[in-house]
């Protein structure tokens, strides 16, 4: 699934409180559903998925937390037999956009021992998303990892000419916690 959103607009007034990053949990994933329904044009999965990403792979997502609301979600997982995370989606509330959360949820994803094996960050992004390729370079210069794209999942042999071809994106993360301190 790719990144469909990431905020670049300036943030709208708040009450101070900085978000909370954590594992999500079974009873987040219908507050996870409506944040990614509320941040068009991100692709919508069932209640159901959510949940289920929230329970089987809580130690590779990360939820931000603000006034005691969902404001922030990127789901992932390691890909078996590659020492790689994929990043399936990221997803940030209108009451978050401005606060380089997007960042820092990344950051606190590599940071975890869940996912101390991965040599690389992978995620697709279609051409025209600006915003994710936005988060991802700026992402990868703050770690001081390398990016690569190349086309992945194509128009016409893989959605049926029904979705933009979409880019994986592949970034060196760095080997071991002083490089991941740097960066914070």
């Amino acid at each position: 699934m790719p990144i469909d959103m990431v905020n670049t607009q300036a943030a709208p007034a708040r009450s101070g409180a900085a978000p909370r990053l954590r594992r999500p949990e079974p009873t987040d994933g219908a507050a996870i559903w409506a944040l990614v329904r509320a941040c068009k044009p991100l692709d919508e999965n069932s209640m159901y998925a959510n949940l289920i990403q929230a329970d089987h792979f809580r130690d590779t997502c990360v939820v931000a937390e603000m006034d005691g609301q969902i404001v922030g979600w990127i789901s992932g997982h390691m890909i078996p037999k590659q020492n790689a995370f994929f990043v399936w989606q990221v997803a940030v509330g209108e009451a978050a956009r401005g606060l380089g959360l997007g960042k820092a949820m990344l950051l606190e994803l590599i940071g975890r021992e869940d996912i101390a094996d991965a040599e690389t960050l992978k995620t697709t992004i279609t051409q025209d998303n600006d915003a994710s390729w936005g988060l991802f370079r700026s992402f990868s210069r703050i770690i001081g990892g390398t990016l690569e794209n190349a086309p992945y999942f194509e128009k016409e042999a893989h959605f049926d000419g029904a979705h933009d071809t979409e880019h994986m994106v592949t970034i060196t993360l760095p080997a071991g916690q002083s490089a991941l301190e740097r960066a914070a």
